[in-house]
């Protein structure tokens, strides 16, 4: 079991007379985010892999293909499966084992907001419907957690996914080739979202936290958010932590998620459409 990151009182007075004042101690204002650093082609075994920092917080993510039999309620679709493995390199949190409740809890967060957008095109990655299917695995490993491990796991998520390629797969030998494909997986470009996550700390709503302003929170709530004709289109919502959120928060957040979307979408977009 992850043990939990403790921060001294001091600490917290500190972050909360900040934020109080309208900064943080990194000199950022509540709703802004770290500068983001995107790295492709980090592994020569994945049909696409990346790594995506947001400040000291950094992810590495894979994508592996495989032939698999479909689902027997899914016979002309393919499947998805998402990981995320946090070791103890990445933060005193975290201990080798088996998955604990935050890696549990960032897997199906980044696997929902993939899945529930339409962003893969599942019926694409049929080869013979009831016998044979192509099956997506998304593998995140986290490098270094220092804080809103959400939303980077979700950018290097999509990033991942939206530049990969098909391995070529030999129908007749029925196994892979070893060599991929000049195709890439099918997505859909306009179903593209991405995750947001916001944190209230003493009063006040704050975007892409560090560690220790994570673990001084009342409550996370992580959204994530597509185009809808230049607009904000929520496709998915978790929340985390036993804060309440008021109605009067949450239409704050979804302003904040408004503004923030029209400032990052097109980098986002370009970040995961690298190879067009």
């Amino acid at each position: 079991m992850a043990s939990e990151y403790i921060i001294s009182s001091l600490q917290k007075e500190k972050i909360e007379e900040y934020l109080a004042s309208g900064k943080r101690l990194d000199g950022r204002g509540p709703a802004d985010y770290r500068d983001i650093e995107v790295e492709m082609n980090i592994s020569k075994n994945a049909e696409s892999s990346v790594r995506v920092k947001f400040g000291k917080t950094e992810v590495i993510a894979g994508v592996k293909m495989a032939v698999v039999a479909p689902y027997p309620d899914s016979p002309a679709a393919g499947t998805f499966m998402t990981t995320v493995e946090l070791h103890p390199m990445a933060s005193q949190q975290f201990e080798i084992g088996r998955p604990g409740i935050k890696s549990i809890e960032l897997s199906r967060v980044v696997d929902r907001g993939i899945r529930e957008s339409g962003f893969i095109d599942f019926e694409k990655l049929c080869i013979k419907e009831g016998e044979k299917v192509w099956q997506v695995f998304l593998d995140i490993f986290a490098i270094n957690d220092d804080g809103n491990m959400m939303d980077v796991a979700g950018l290097a998520g999509i990033i991942a996914l939206g530049n990969a390629k098909m391995p070529e797969y030999d129908e007749k030998e029925d196994k892979l080739t070893g060599v991929l494909s000049k195709e890439s997986l099918p997505i859909d470009k306009d179903a593209l979202s991405f995750n947001m996550t916001f944190h209230k700390i003493s009063g006040v709503i704050v975007a892409d936290v560090s560690e220790e302003e994570e673990a001084i929170s009342d409550y996370r709530l992580s959204i994530a958010v597509g185009d809808n004709n230049g607009e904000a289109r929520i496709t998915a919502m978790q929340k985390g932590k036993s804060g309440v959120i008021s109605s009067e928060d949450m239409e704050n957040i979804l302003k904040l998620v408004e503004n923030k979307f029209k400032k990052m979408f097109p980098k986002i977009r370009k970040y995961v459409f690298i190879n067009g």
